[in-house]
């Protein structure tokens, strides 16, 4: 079966493990262990003293906790990068055999931290540069009386490469021979190719 907080995949044997674990706590725990685990996807450390009282009533081994942990993050990250719904979280939370009360404290603090998640992804994501401004041209010497053998034709490549700080952009220049050019041309081609099937 696919989940949409899955990515349209099947859910991980291990976090379908974990359900049966998060069942034993009560929705109000599970709210509050909720909480604890978004702090730390936005960047705060979860404090374990107050997990450990959370899941002490559970008896909770140390394993279990840490399983606990990672489960709850797993579902929490994972539906915030596909942009999923509360009530569709809740519904496949559900499927997944997570009681009612527990899929609903879950996902109404989803609801409520669903754009700081987003935010903060955004912010830890792999920026690159961006290039402007981009400018070429061929020089190829016909003849010279300084040179005893003419050489083949090299390009001279010019731009500015630009990033969230330096909007104007640093300037950048090389020069390569029209070899090498046509394979940076060719991988550049490749690399939109790509780009575009992603979106």
């Amino acid at each position: 079966m696919r989940f949409r907080f899955c990515g349209d995949l099947d859910c991980p044997d291990w976090v379908l493990a974990e359900i049966s674990t998060l069942s034993r706590i009560s929705s109000v725990k599970m709210r509050l262990l909720c909480a604890q685990v978004i702090k730390n996807l936005l960047g705060e450390n979860i404090d374990y003293a107050k997990v450990e009282k959370l899941t002490s009533d559970a008896k909770y081994e140390l394993g279990d906790v840490k399983a606990t942990i990672a489960a709850l993050s797993f579902i929490l990250s994972s539906a915030a990068r596909y942009t999923v719904d509360g009530d569709s979280l809740l519904n496949e939370l559900q499927q997944l055999g997570l009681p009612k009360e527990h899929s609903g404290s879950l996902c109404k603090l989803y609801g409520e931290s669903l754009s700081k998640l987003q935010e903060a992804f955004l912010d830890k994501t792999l920026k690159l540069d961006g290039i402007s401004n981009l400018e070429w041209r061929v020089d190829y010497v016909l003849g010279s009386s300084e040179l005893e053998k003419i050489r083949e034709a090299e390009v001279q490549v010019k731009f500015n490469k630009t990033s969230a700080n330096n909007q104007e952009g640093e300037p950048v220049a090389f020069t390569v021979t029209s070899e090498k050019f046509r394979v940076l041309l060719a991988e550049l081609k490749q690399a939109y190719t790509l780009m575009e099937g992603m979106s």
